[in-house]
């Protein structure tokens, strides 16, 4: 693939710049086996080669099949909360992505929410990943500079079905005036893998998230990974949650998070109501400057043989440290830098190599921020 993402010729080259920051190729698409992009409500481009994977418009897929209604507002309720509520009764938007049994992409999908104009931006997405299959999916989510109190609203259901696997990589780039509520529930079958990556190192006014996903087939494996940097007047109140409810099911939720001024809420919570199920929770936090990191870990085990644990640590980074590098050349910002970017090293288990440098771009991308 060579050719641009269709619909990006309209977007300046500020907001290009501030796209580029979650991962998206805007002037190629090389490296990618499909794509997706709507700007505000409108729709511009959706389309992939991968044999065996579709991604289309959410209102195109529930006319063309009918089967689709058996996912459409089964893992999210339509009554959960007045943002579902909101999103229901609009016209459909968001996408469709599905990967029929067997299929795998040899590159990952990339997936474009941009708000540029509007007050609000919705949208509903559906993942669904056949049995044996393989999903690897960019998910970029930024607003224009000129934006200054927009609000996105987003639902996302995501089906994993039995020895499939998806790993998701969702990368914010907000303003920060901007006000962010996601609200997303994962199935997984027996012996499906969900993955799940978190970035957001730029300035948002707020997010509010809490993914959960349900291990419903045994030896169903649920992991998340979220890194976090909250600014003077961003407000970030996230989380995940997991629900082993089948034989040998296993999670694992892993947090690191960095103030310079703003409040992160990191949420947490496992729930082990079947036999032979682990899960694990883990937040590490830094506070720079004067800010607020609250982490609220919960297990919540049942039955007999099921084995959750937590921990979380908020501190500082330790004086001693910064004067071992600046004993070895560092200057003290280099020797700050070097321990922070060392902190969010997050290396996921599983997950391809070109997700990993997305990451690390990310992160490298915000550092200047601290």
């Amino acid at each position: 693939m060579s050719e641009g993402m269709k619909g990006f010729a309209e977007i300046n080259e500020e907001d290009r710049k501030r796209i580029e920051m979650t991962g998206l190729q805007t002037g190629t698409l090389e490296g990618r086996s499909g794509s997706f992009l709507q700007v505000d409500e409108h729709i511009h481009h959706a389309s992939t080669d991968a044999k065996g994977i579709e991604i289309l418009p959410i209102a195109d897929a529930l006319k063309r099949y009918a089967w689709l209604e058996d996912y459409y507002w089964k893992a999210v309720s339509r009554d959960k909360d007045e943002i579902t509520q909101y999103i229901a009764a609009q016209e459909p938007k968001g996408y469709v992505l599905i990967a029929r049994k067997g299929s795998q992409t040899t590159f990952p999908l990339q997936t474009c929410l941009f708000l540029a104009k509007e007050d609000i931006q919705y949208v509903h997405n559906i993942i669904i990943a056949e049995e044996g299959s393989e999903l690897h999916l960019i998910a970029g989510c930024a607003s224009s500079a000129q934006n200054k109190n927009g609000k996105h609203y987003g639902v996302t259901e995501i089906y994993v079905g039995k020895d499939a696997k998806v790993t998701s990589t969702m990368i914010h780039t907000w303003g920060e005036t901007i006000e962010v509520y996601p609200r997303s529930v994962t199935i997984v079958e027996e012996r499906g893998v969900f993955l799940s990556n978190y970035v957001c190192m730029v300035p948002a006014k707020k997010v509010q998230m809490y993914p959960t996903a349900e291990l419903r087939g045994e030896g169903a494996v649920a992991r998340f990974s979220s890194i976090m940097l909250a600014t003077p007047g961003s407000y970030l109140d996230t989380g995940s949650r997991a629900l082993l409810s089948a034989k040998g099911a296993t999670s694992e939720l892993i947090t690191r998070a960095i103030t310079t001024g703003g409040t992160i809420i990191s949420r947490g919570h496992i729930l082990g109501s079947v036999r032979d199920t682990k899960g694990h929770i883990e937040c590490r936090a830094l506070i720079l400057k004067d800010g607020i990191i609250h982490a609220i870990p919960e297990i919540e085990g049942r039955v007999v043989d099921c084995e959750l644990s937590h921990e979380a640590a908020v501190g500082k980074i330790a004086q001693d440290e910064i004067e071992y590098l600046m004993a070895r050349g560092l200057s003290e910002d280099e020797a700050t830098a070097t321990i922070i970017r060392g902190f969010l090293d997050v290396k996921i288990s599983g997950l391809p190599e070109s997700l990993q440098r997305q990451i690390d771009a990310a992160i490298d991308a915000a550092e200047k921020g601290f």
